[in-house]
């Protein structure tokens, strides 16, 4: 018998989870998400792409401010579920609504636990150099992604890919996870295990003032920074343009052959020198304008012999 799900999620990450469960026949008594919030030149409410995609479903949706109170409790508990699937909700569960399914609250993690527990696991696990990352289904406790975690999927992380390369694919990935957890958890057979206590590691959320980048680092550690932070909020750098100041984010790049003062522009190509090798930008963004490549960036933005990003 499919499974009667409370779903529980916010961002594009969560959708394909809903999806997987929906087409595997599993019953979505209500989605939880978050409230609608402006956004757009106009700050309309919008609604997050969970509640989008549950509505066209025609699954009923909440966006309570507030799981804490004894009447959210109550309307939880009255869903009558056997179980409710977490994926980046942006909530904190408390103990009597991790108590009110029959089975549990299951939550999927995109990171191999118990590394990179918190906000931020996949720019982190980018920024940091990992060669690896993955999602993990884990039933929830009161903790910080601490509970006990039931099954896994790796995913190798190549200098070429960033934090959203990362993203789209630890979604797809997940999804399928999540759905093989639910099957193995109607049977009966869903087996958990406690996390390790070596190891733990803390995915702080991005901070902007992190954003800038450092040209004096090596090579590897420049261009991991920019795609850990890619597309959002982006890694930036400014860059002379006839006397003037000009900020880029820089979106995508790899690894290049060169070497000088750090930021130096070394080439026509848009090779910039680091602390110890280059790399060569290829995906950029001027304030207010779209994303380019390169060759659309150098034929709007002719940058002078010497130049030098700061």
């Amino acid at each position: 018998m499919p499974l009667r799900l409370i779903f529980m999620g916010t961002p594009e990450f969560s959708v394909p989870t809903l999806l997987e469960l929906v087409a595997h026949g599993h019953e979505i008594a209500a989605v939880y998400t978050r409230a609608p919030k402006p956004a757009g030149r106009g700050m309309k409410l919008q609604a997050t792409p969970v509640e989008q995609e549950a509505r066209r479903l025609g699954i009923p949706v909440l966006t309570p401010s507030t799981l804490k109170t004894p009447e959210a409790l109550e309307e939880f508990r009255a869903h009558n579920a056997d179980a409710a699937v977490v994926v980046a909700y942006g909530m904190i569960l408390p103990q009597p609504i991790l108590d009110a399914p029959k089975l549990g609250c299951f939550n999927l993690h995109a990171s191999l636990l118990p590394r990179w527990r918190g906000a931020a696991p996949i720019n982190r696990a980018v920024m940091s150099g990992d060669a690896e990352t993955g999602v993990m289904v884990m039933k929830m406790d009161v903790g910080l992604d601490t509970g006990d975690v039931a099954m896994a999927e790796r995913l190798t992380i190549t200098d070429r890919m960033t934090a959203s390369d990362v993203h789209d694919a630890l979604a797809r990935l997940g999804a399928d996870l999540m759905v093989r957890a639910m099957a193995a958890l109607e049977r009966g057979g869903l087996q958990l295990t406690r996390q390790s206590e070596a190891g733990v590691t803390y995915a702080a959320k991005i901070d902007k003032a992190e954003a800038k980048i450092d040209w004096s680092q090596p090579a590897r550690a420049v261009l991991r920074h920019i795609h850990g932070l890619s597309p959002f909020p982006g890694a930036w750098s400014e860059v002379p343009v006839e006397g003037e100041a000009v900020r880029v984010k820089v979106l995508r790049c790899e690894p290049a052959k060169g070497s000088g003062a750090p930021g130096a522009v070394l080439d026509d190509l848009l090779t910039i020198a680091c602390g110890d090798g280059a790399i060569r930008i290829v995906e950029l963004q001027r304030a207010g304008k779209a994303p380019m490549k390169v060759a659309e960036f150098l034929r709007g933005t002719p940058l002078k012999s010497g130049a030098r990003f700061s």
